[in-house]
């Protein structure tokens, strides 16, 4: 039997992937260019018993998000820059508190109001240090309508897994092109769900770390009663600010991602076998700069693509191997200057590394990076 393609939007395409990963609740407030996956959520939820409700503001969703993923649900937001300005305290929380939650934020102009129509790659450092304080972040990059649906998927599947907040980081090119989308069946991707605790409610606490780096997460309302703090903890769920207790805390949440690199990070490389010039692209960006490698090949320079779908937690293995490897490593982004900090710090001088950055509305075409390639070499 064949399977179902259609054309649509990469936002659709992400509503479309949160369901087959199960999400059964939506919060949020509208805001361009992110608002589509909310109008088909609001449409497709109910049919599968989930809810859908429309918030008063970006903060109050990101509060309704965290309040669902603690019943059990699959949670999921949608937003862009402004909006996820004001989730930052929230976001925050939901990292404390070890929430698991997806937000997906489709990147505009700005700051502020900035270009709410424009395409841009400006919230590339959010993700990571958006929110105070020292903490892990899983943050995802996909590059095509049928990679947003899959990477929504994993986004779900990193979040569970994990028992963390994860974000989605669109760009507007990426949100509001068009391609075929063919639907995986059932069970053709995986699905993770979070692990729930074995032991009797009198005997569960929610940060019992003798449980591994994740401890299970039990849902409100199966039975299990359990306290919720921002406020650093012990294992029961109750403030603490015994120094041994904190320390332990913070580290083991930062542990659980930098540990399992191996299982969270995911990048595409393309022509680097013999690449004498890296071009570092994510998001639509790298559809141009994969134009560029096959255009360079012609003209007989060594050019390859690497492209972090995982973008946090930035990985550091890799691009030192590749600065250690090439001439030169070039940056394109749709800001002016983000993800290129991230390759300058892990190079370490020991190749040239080089920025292309636009922030006038417009994307980042492929003749922009054949001549910087030209210019550097």
């Amino acid at each position: 039997m064949a399977k179902k393609v259609a054309l649509m939007q990469g936002n659709e395409a992400c509503a479309h992937g949160a369901l087959y990963a199960g999400c059964n609740f939506f919060a949020g407030y509208p805001i361009t260019p992110s608002t589509e996956v909310a109008e088909v959520l609001s449409n497709e939820l109910p049919k599968v018993g989930g809810k859908f409700i429309q918030m008063e503001d970006e903060i109050a969703a990101t509060a309704a998000l965290i309040g669902a993923a603690l019943t059990g649900a699959k949670a999921l937001d949608a937003t862009s820059g402004p909006g996820m300005s004001l989730k930052q305290e929230l976001l925050g929380y939901a990292c404390i508190a070890e929430i698991p939650c997806v937000i997906v934020n489709v990147q505009r102009g700005g700051p502020s109001t900035g270009m709410p129509t424009g395409p841009s790659q400006s919230d590339m450092q959010q993700a990571m240090w958006g929110t105070h304080g020292d903490h892990a972040a899983i943050a995802l990059s996909p590059a095509s309508c049928q990679e947003i649906f899959e990477e929504t998927v994993r986004a779900f599947n990193l979040a569970e897994k994990y028992r963390m907040p994860v974000q989605l980081q669109l760009d507007e090119i990426c949100a509001h092109m068009r391609e075929p989308v063919t639907f995986p069946e059932p069970g053709e991707l995986e699905v993770i769900d979070r692990e729930a605790p074995t032991v009797a409610p009198e005997d569960y606490k929610p940060y019992d770390d003798s449980q591994g780096q994740i401890p299970p997460l039990a849902s409100f309302g199966s039975g299990y009663r359990y306290h919720v703090t921002g406020l650093n903890k012990a294992a029961d769920g109750f403030p603490t600010t015994k120094a041994e207790l904190v320390d332990a805390e913070e580290r083991r949440q930062i542990a659980k991602v930098m540990d399992n690199l191996d299982d969270i990070l995911k990048n595409e490389e393309y022509q680097l076998e013999d690449a004498e010039v890296v071009l570092f692209a994510y998001g639509s960006t790298s559809r141009s700069a994969r134009y560029a490698v096959n255009e360079l090949r012609k003209e007989g320079i060594k050019a390859g693509m690497f492209r972090p779908i995982t973008v946090w937690p930035f990985p550091e293995q890799r691009v030192a191997e590749l600065a250690d490897q090439a001439k030169a490593i070039i940056c394109p982004e749709m800001n002016l200057g983000q993800m290129v900090r991230e390759v300058e710090r892990v190079a370490k001088g020991a190749c040239i590394v080089s920025h292309i950055g636009r922030v006038d509305g417009e994307p980042i075409n492929p003749g922009q990076i054949i001549d910087r390639v030209k210019e550097v070499l």
